[in-house]
């Protein structure tokens, strides 16, 4: 779960422009878990990408590593 919440914090710092403010959470209900970004408003468009591009290869990436692990796993995106 750890290695799931890294994953995100470290593709959201690498996308903003002050990664200091960039918040992970996560909730876990069995074998299933939500993961909560949380990054600053002036931010949420090099996050979300064009069409959502940038955040669906997110929750791709997500995906996979969540199932990697036996998990599942979903991206909510808060600004």
């Amino acid at each position: 779960m750890e290695q799931l919440e890294e994953l995100v914090l470290y593709m959201a710092r690498n996308l903003v422009d002050d990664p200091d403010n960039v918040k992970v959470e996560t909730r876990q209900r069995g074998r299933i878990m939500t993961v909560t970004l949380t990054v600053p408003p002036d931010d949420m468009g090099k996050v979300i990408g064009r069409q959502g591009r940038i955040a669906r290869s997110m929750r791709t990436l997500l995906t996979i590593a969540s199932s990697r692990e036996g998990y599942r796993a979903s991206l909510d995106i808060n600004g």
